[in-house]
């Protein structure tokens, strides 16, 4: 089974109601459509008044609930818990009426007050104007102090690279991380990599030296990395600091890091800035034909994640799939 399938299938076992909150274009409308059609999420789709078109009456024909913010019920509820939230940090009453009839603000606020389990966005919506909402209303998890991303990647099989599910961080969010917050980022994805793919995440720390091959301050930082993950989770199978080829192949392992007992095997890959995680994911995406699902937002207290402007339905179906899976009980 391939990764998407076995994600659509856990999700369906416990629905969860997740909010798209850019109604005004197509692709949301198809992919409400299919979630709805295979059940794969319970979902709520956003919509201004002036944005409304021929597509939001298809989306009620299926029996899927449309919300115009303007028109919503629960608008000034929202308001003034957005307004209690943010008052102290110069929010005003009028300005927070002004931004619930923001769909993104409203499906934050939706998250928020338990009317949605998580929020989806970005299709149209810049990546900094989808999560500042979800930092100010959310918060981070308790005992997260930063907000990461991953990809999930599917290795086809007719690859010549180790095939598989792997996950990437960070690719789409922390330009350079501290040695601390490297180390949240490896703790957090390996918790993600487990949550959402059943398996048990080995995870390899990722620098272009591999046990002390090279010398210099970026290698430092990935060697205090690795040794603040050991100390916080002495169980969890990690290693670093790794060069790739001794991460994911056992052959390169056995003669550059013979002493690891994962080296050779890792599935969750860690890298040690956002430069080299984003030409990393793409590499493999584009040489491997690998599907990449994500950025997947992970550190928030609530799931909300960004879609790339770039998407076509069936991600959008992929990451409420995702977010899904995401949802705390």
């Amino acid at each position: 089974m391939r990764l998407m399938e076995k994600i659509t299938s856990l999700a369906k076992q416990n629905l969860r109601t997740i909010v798209l909150a850019e109604g005004k274009d197509m692709r949301i409308v198809e992919a409400a459509i299919e979630l709805k059609t295979k059940a794969i999420v319970n979902v709520i789709v956003l919509v201004n008044e002036a944005d409304i078109h021929e597509g939001i009456s298809r989306l009620k024909g299926e029996g899927i609930p449309v919300i115009v913010v303007e028109k919503a019920p629960k608008r000034q509820e929202y308001a003034t818990k957005l307004y209690e939230l943010r008052k102290e940090k110069g929010m005003t009453q009028a300005a927070a009426e002004e931004l619930v009839t923001k769909p993104v603000y409203f499906g934050v606020m939706m998250v928020k007050s338990q009317d949605a389990d998580g929020m989806v966005a970005g299709a149209i919506t810049a990546t900094s104007d989808v999560l500042r909402p979800a930092l100010q209303v959310l918060k981070t998890a308790p005992g997260v102090k930063i907000v990461s991303s991953f990809f999930l990647m599917d290795i086809p099989m007719h690859s010549s690279l180790k095939t598989g599910v792997y996950a990437f961080s960070d690719c789409g969010l922390v330009e350079n991380p501290s040695a601390e917050e490297l180390a949240e980022i490896a703790i957090q994805t390996a918790k993600s990599f487990d949550s959402l793919t059943r398996q048990e995440p080995r995870v390899a720390m990722l620098s272009y030296s591999t046990y002390g091959s090279a010398k210099g301050v970026l290698v430092d930082k990935v060697v205090e990395a690795t040794r603040q993950v050991r100390l916080r989770y002495p169980n969890l199978k990690i290693d670093g600091e790794l060069q790739l080829d001794a991460a994911i192949v056992p052959e390169v392992a056995r003669l550059k890091a013979p002493s690891s007992n994962m080296a050779g095997y890792a599935n969750v890959l860690i890298f040690p800035d956002l430069q080299a995680g984003n030409i990393g994911y793409k590499l493999v995406q584009r040489f491997a034909a690998a599907d990449a699902f994500g950025p997947i937002t992970q550190g928030l207290a609530k799931p909300v994640n960004d879609l790339s402007r770039g998407c076509d339905y069936h991600d959008i179906v992929a990451v409420a799939a995702i977010t899904a899976l995401q949802c705390r009980d």
